[in-house]
């Protein structure tokens, strides 16, 4: 996973607008601030379909090339990316009976495995969509 900084703008009666100093041409926006984070991973996601792999850069470097911005009220946020593949690993988890039980009432709600359900749970944690 690498993580890479968003720069978070909002003028007065507008929504926020989210851009990736690291990826000219990947933006995003949300109306309210908590559907900031979601809708950044969401544009990371649709950037990565077509673009290659890049490095994020230090945050020292985002800040210092931001500065007017952040200084005018912008914020930087981290956004994580996970590059998907179809390799499957198994694993072995340990946790406690009661919380398993209610993973797996859960997975069957949704017609998932245990597997389908841990893997969907965790990624919505870190993509910020709970």
């Amino acid at each position: 996973m690498k993580t890479y900084l968003a720069l978070v703008e909002k003028d007065p009666d507008s929504a926020f607008g989210i851009r990736f100093p690291d990826l000219p041409g990947c933006f995003s926006a949300a109306d309210d601030e908590k559907d900031i984070l979601p809708n950044a991973v969401e544009a990371l996601e649709l950037w990565f379909e077509d673009a290659p792999d890049s490095q994020p850069r230090a945050l020292g470097e985002i800040a210092a090339e931001c500065a007017a911005e952040l200084t005018a009220g912008a914020f930087l946020i981290a956004v994580p990316h996970i590059r998907r593949t179809t390799r499957q690993c198994r694993v072995n988890v340990s946790m406690d009976a009661g919380t398993l039980d209610a993973v797996d009432t859960a997975a069957a709600r949704l017609g998932l495995t245990r597997s389908g359900f841990l893997a969907m749970a965790a990624l919505n944690e870190i993509k910020g969509g709970h």
